[in-house]
């Protein structure tokens, strides 16, 4: 099945060759479709054009419920697709402007070991047109005029492994990119990734600069292959060698992420070994008080021994900053909102 959300101009001026109109029509159309209209809001499309575009399967999403943090400016979302499924990002608001953080997957099949995604499984991918549709839902739902633009920055570190959806999210990315689209810059694209090497060079090939982010989360393999089990196919020395391709190849620097979990990974000795592992990679450690997921006994670590763990790592002349916490009251942790719907649903 063929989703209007999911076409590209060429697509759509395919479509609307076999319905014997001018492509003109397709650039329209498409402009509509970035910004979330339904086909009766596409003011400058002639009626029984409308008419026949709404007898076809739009692929939309839709905002289900909304979820205010009272700590901070975070949003989140959880999101209906058209099939039934739900599926969750946040919007996060900065001093640059505002950060959307999408889910790349309906469920994930990585099995982080601290992570709410993987509970049940991968459900199935989602499509590029549902990557495009949370940012026109979170966007129609808190944009003041209809031109204004509400998005500077996208993340790709909602549920999911967006590598493990490649073709989807080069698709994506392509059209979230692209002047006929949202027009947003690679780099202020972040998408993350717990290691998939074959895809991290392929990423590197597609002319698609946007900043890579690994989920390190240990310094040594033993460790990481608990709580990161793609670790066994691709070790750390694996994924660090396609990490220094990448940013030789793009000239942007990377991003380690390292989720601190009470007394497993966060002592100063794990600071020492963290800064001499990465040591001459043009990179940036963003380091994470790991959210309290109830299923996976793992405990976050405090602020204060993230902070401590920040300047043990300064001690080490490794550049490194504690992310601004951001909607825990409203379960923030990639998966929470979703899994807590189908507990409460019986799904």
């Amino acid at each position: 099945m063929s989703y209007l959300m999911d076409m590209d101009i060429p697509e759509l001026e395919r479509l609307l060759k076999n319905m014997d109109e001018p492509s003109f029509r397709a650039k329209q159309v498409y402009s509509w479709l970035q910004r979330g209209a339904t086909i009766d809001e596409m003011s400058d499309i002639p009626k029984n054009l409308r008419a026949e575009l709404n007898k076809l399967p739009l692929g939309s999403v839709k905002i289900f419920k909304e979820f205010k943090s009272s700590k901070t400016d975070a949003v989140k979302y959880l999101f209906l697709l058209e099939d039934g499924e739900f599926v969750e990002g946040v919007l996060m608001r900065y001093r640059h402007g505002y950060t959307m953080c999408l889910s790349t997957q309906i469920g994930c099949r990585m099995g982080c070991a601290f992570c709410a995604s993987t509970l049940n499984g991968l459900v199935r991918n989602l499509r590029p047109g549902e990557l495009l549709g949370q940012i026109a839902a979170a966007e129609r739902n808190n944009r003041v005029s209809e031109n204004q633009r509400v998005l500077s920055n996208i993340v790709l570190m909602g549920s999911g492994e967006p590598l493990d959806n490649y073709e989807n999210i080069i698709a994506f990315l392509k059209r979230v990119t692209s002047p006929d689209g949202l027009g947003i810059s690679p780099r202020n694209i972040s998408l993350s990734t717990c290691g998939l090497v074959p895809k991290i060079y392929r990423l590197m090939e597609e002319s698609l600069p946007v900043t890579l982010c690994i989920s390190l989360h240990a310094h040594n393999d033993a460790l990481r292959s608990q709580l990161v089990p793609v670790n066994r196919q691709y070790p750390i020395p694996m994924v660090l060698n396609a990490v220094k391709a990448y940013i030789k190849k793009t000239g942007r620097r990377a991003i380690i992420e390292y989720a601190l979990i009470d007394k497993l990974n966060d002592g100063p000795a794990d600071a020492a070994s963290l800064a001499k592992l990465l040591k001459g990679i043009n990179c940036h450690i963003n380091l994470i008080p790991l959210n309290n997921v109830p299923e996976r006994n793992l405990k976050g670590s405090s602020r204060k021994r993230a902070m401590e763990f920040a300047s043990w790592l300064a001690a080490e002349k490794t550049s490194a900053t504690v992310r601004r916490s951001l909607g825990t009251d409203i379960e923030g942790a990639c998966g929470q909102l979703r899994q807590r719907h189908l507990d409460e649903n019986g799904g």
